[in-house]
Parts: structure tokens; sequence; C-alpha cells
């Protein structure tokens, strides 16, 4: 009765806003786009295994840009250790400037006492600047980590605070059973509100055939002390939905193109090797008969016992045989184009990683501004990991060394056990890593300086991210260098030319 134009109205009605355009199920380009998205422990948990094991393959050498971005990550984020700088509140302690420097100065010796030590490894295999590499390489590759704050008594050192590192595969449910009313995913159980309340760890890697003999246990650890509050267990991951039990490694989103542009790669290499040798077809009229002898000496053989496998070797000359006619080939090998489609994927995949393709490749050919572009918008990246490892990590281990401290009475902090706000003063601190790096030092310097003139920043803070170094320690050591030069009648440090920190004004100079 309406006929076609009702029917077209209709479809307008019906295909109007996101259902014309992002949702659309009618268009070619968009009705076999499978998207079905579910549960945070269906979308994320369930896959969790395979993630895993993929990423650490692609880790491991199942492609070299993934390899490259995770380490990359690593040694910007993380380098040689992140150092603490303690900078409690001592105008919520009623403290003089002097007086909380002196305690700040107090604290860090005695931090750099348990950290330097492997006896703050639970395993004594590392010290604590090793551990922070350890945990967060695990982080990236894995999706999460976990770690255990634990008390063993040492003979050389004060401190019983130490560190256990546990892998993602050994927090898992008790005999990798699925559980059926959803308490326990992925060995983490749940409260009715969502709350973790404990951790299910076994004794051993669950995947692991070394300790075969060794019988699997699991141990149920709570999340938090009944007495004290004090967490358990710090799971180390990055959320990306609310609800989700477990990390997602690093390079999940990539994991495809990651995979195969190793093997393409690969392939390219071995074609470019055999077309580096002398590249034959052999034909045969007795095709029952054993190939020819290899051109490869028999101590370099790959595989000398088949006799029908030959083996190129450079520059050789292969006998073919009775009957035997050789054909060569031209490979067309390294292929002209391979650079330009490396160079676009792997600008995808930094995209999807947030590193810049000059960042993630280590080639910075282009202009200054635009390298210095890719290194901020890189820089943005390290310090958002940076913050989220120092918060779920460092600042909760420096907590608990310090309460020991305090505790062992090596350090005066009154008021830390019954006063929350007094002892969250105590306990604050700054951590600084590796810094930014500089294509032109002298301007940074230059913008450093004018920052700190300008009371934007301050002298330590500078110090640490262009050199890494302690302000303080450089002061002093300015100082005694000052002395020397004085004495050698040169030119002082620090300064200009008419000041010597920390000393009098020279009388001859008034």
């Amino acid at each position: 009765m309406f006929g076609r134009p009702y029917s077209r109205g209709k479809y307008h009605i019906l295909n109007s806003g996101y259902s014309h355009h992002g949702a659309n199920m009618v268009k070619k380009s968009l009705i076999g786009w499978d998207s079905t998205s579910l549960g945070p422990k269906s979308d994320i948990d369930d896959n969790i295994n395979r993630l895993r094991q993929r990423s650490r393959d692609l880790y491991m050498g199942g492609a070299l840009v993934a390899t490259g971005a995770i380490k990359t990550i690593r040694t910007n984020v993380i380098g040689a250790g992140l150092k603490v700088k303690p900078a409690i509140h001592a105008n919520v302690l009623g403290l003089s400037d002097e007086e909380a420097e002196e305690w700040q100065r107090r604290a860090q010796q005695e931090f750099n006492l348990w950290a330097g030590s492997k006896n703050s490894d639970a395993a004594r295999r590392n010290n604590f600047a090793e551990l922070q590499q350890l945990a967060f390489i695990s982080w990236l590759v894995s999706g999460d980590v976990f770690v255990v704050p634990k008390f063993k008594k040492r003979i050389d050192t004060p401190y019983e605070t130490c560190v256990l590192l546990v892998d993602a595969d050994r927090v898992c449910n008790p005999q990798m059973s699925d559980v059926g009313d959803r308490t326990i995913i992925e060995g983490l159980e749940f409260s009715d509100d969502g709350e973790v309340v404990a951790f299910h760890i076994c004794n051993q890697h669950p995947y692991d055939s070394v300790n075969s003999k060794i019988p699997r246990k699991w141990t149920r650890v709570e999340a938090y002390g009944k007495k004290t509050g004090r967490p358990n267990v710090l799971h180390i991951m990055e959320m990306e939905r609310t609800g989700q039990a477990r990390g997602v490694p690093m390079l999940a989103p990539i994991i495809e193109a990651a995979k195969q542009l190793g093997r393409y790669t690969e392939a390219e290499l071995v074609a470019a090797v055999v077309a580096g040798m002398f590249t034959v077809f052999l034909s045969t009229e007795t095709p029952n008969e054993p190939l020819g002898q290899s051109a490869v000496p028999d101590e370099e053989l790959i595989d000398e016992d088949d006799e029908n496998t030959v083996e190129l070797g450079n520059g050789a000359v292969v006998d073919l045989g009775p009957n035997g006619k050789a054909q060569t080939v031209n490979p067309g090998r390294p292929y002209a184009g391979f650079n330009d489609f490396v160079v676009a994927v792997c600008r995808q995949i930094g995209a999807a990683l947030e590193l810049p393709y000059e960042v993630l490749t280590k080639q910075f050919t282009s202009s200054y501004s635009a390298s210095r572009g890719a290194l901020i918008e890189a820089w943005k990246m390290y310090k958002m990991r940076r913050s989220w490892f120092i918060s779920d990590f460092c600042q909760p281990i420096y907590e608990e060394v310090i309460s020991e401290a305090i505790a062992l009475g090596r350090i005066e902090a009154p008021g830390f056990w019954s006063d929350p706000l007094i002892r969250s003063a105590w306990l604050n601190a700054e951590w600084y890593g590796p810094t930014q790096g500089q294509l032109d030092p002298l301007k940074e310097v230059n913008a450093a300086a004018k920052r700190v003139e300008e009371g934007f920043s301050t002298g330590a803070r500078e110090t640490s991210e262009l050199t890494g170094g302690e302000f303080e320690a450089n002061v002093e050591q300015i100082k005694r260098e000052n002395r020397l030069k004085e004495i050698a009648g040169m030119k002082k440090n620090g300064g200009g030319d008419s000041a010597v920190l920390g000393d009098e004004q020279d009388p001859d100079k008034e």
C-alpha cells in the first residue's frame, strides 16, 4: 500500500545517528564485522593465559620489534633503578628545616642500606634496583606481577623486610579449576562487592615439569592483615575495564602485527642469504637416485644424516650427479620495498604502544624539532608508567622498610604509630629515575636554569632529571672543588667568577 517511499523512510528512521554509521548492519563494509563484546571475565580473564604466552614468545625473539619496545620502555622508566628522596611534611610534624633535612638524610641512608643489599630479595638474588627492573619487565610482558612483602632474619643486616616476586602464572585457581560461583577468578578471590580479599598462590609454576615430583599445592593469602591492615600482596597491573581481575600484556594489541612482521622479516632474511649463494634448481632424469653431493663441508652440514639434502655454500659448485642439470634462479632479493613496508608497520605498532617510530627503532634522522617531538611524546608515557610503578611497588616497599627502621629505633618519628596523618607525613617521599635525554644539551641546561630562576622548578628536581644526580651532593662537592681551585688560582665553579658556594665573599673583591 505504501510502496517504496515508505520503505525508504522506514529505513532512514531505523538508521539514524550511530545506527547509520558505526553501528550500521546493512553496509557491506560493516555487515561482516563480528564485534561482540562480553564482560571483562570473558573478554580478558578467560583469554589471559594465551595472551600471556604469546606475549612472552614475542619478547623472547618472536618479533625483534616487540623485544625492542619492551626494553626501551624498561630502560627509560626504570633504568639502573629508581632513587628515593624522602620529602617529609615538616609543617605537619612541627620540624624546622634543619631538623627535617637531618631526618631525611638519615632515612635515606637507612633505606639505601637495605636497598643496596641482596637481602632485600627474599631469594637473595637481586638488590632493590634489580628487583625493580624484574618486576617492571614482568608487568609489561605478562600483564601483571605479584609482590609479597616478607620478613626473614638475616645475620648481616638489621632488617628483616624482604621482597618476594611471584610470577603471574603462579597466581591461579586451586587445582587449575574453573570455580563455578565466580568468587575466584584467575587466582583472585572476590567479595560480593568486588573487593579482592585473597590471593591463591601455587608453590611452583603450574605448567613447569621441573618440579613434577613435588606435588602442587595452593596457599590462600589474605589481601590485608587482620590486625594491621597492612597489604600482604601487592598486585601490579594496569586496569582497562571495571571488574577486570588480571592485567593484559602490553603487547596484546599488536600480537598479530608483530608476529606477521617477524615472519616476513625472517623470510626476507633467508631469501637474501640464499640469493647471496650460488642458487640452483636440481633436476634429474633418474628421480629415484639420491641427489648430488652438498657444497658444504661435512663438519658444517646441518642435516648430514639425510642423503637427500643438498646444502648450499658460498661460491659453491655442486656435484649434480649422473644426468643432472642445473638451472640458475634469481629470487629478486633483497626486495626493494622491504624497508618501506617495515617502516609502515612499525609506525602502526609504535602508535599502539605509545612509542613514536623514531624512538621504537632508534632512528632520529628527521629534523631537530621532529626528533624532539618524538622524545617528548614518548616521555609522557614513560612518566605515566613510572608514576604507576612507584605508587604500586616502590613507595609501598619504602614504607615497609622505614616503618621497620622506626620500630627498631634506628630512626625516631614521634606520633608515627598513633596517628595516620602523622605517619603519612613521615613517609612522604619523591622518586627519581632516568632522565629524558637531550638533543641539544646547552638549550636543555638553559631552560632548566630558567625554570629554577622563575620558581617553576627546583634545583633538586632539575639536577635529577638532567643528570640523575643529587643537588645537595653536587653543592657539597662543588664547595670542595672550589677550595682546591682557589688554592691553585683557578676559576671557580657554581657561582660565576666571584662566588664560592658555602664560603664567605672574598674580601679582595669587595
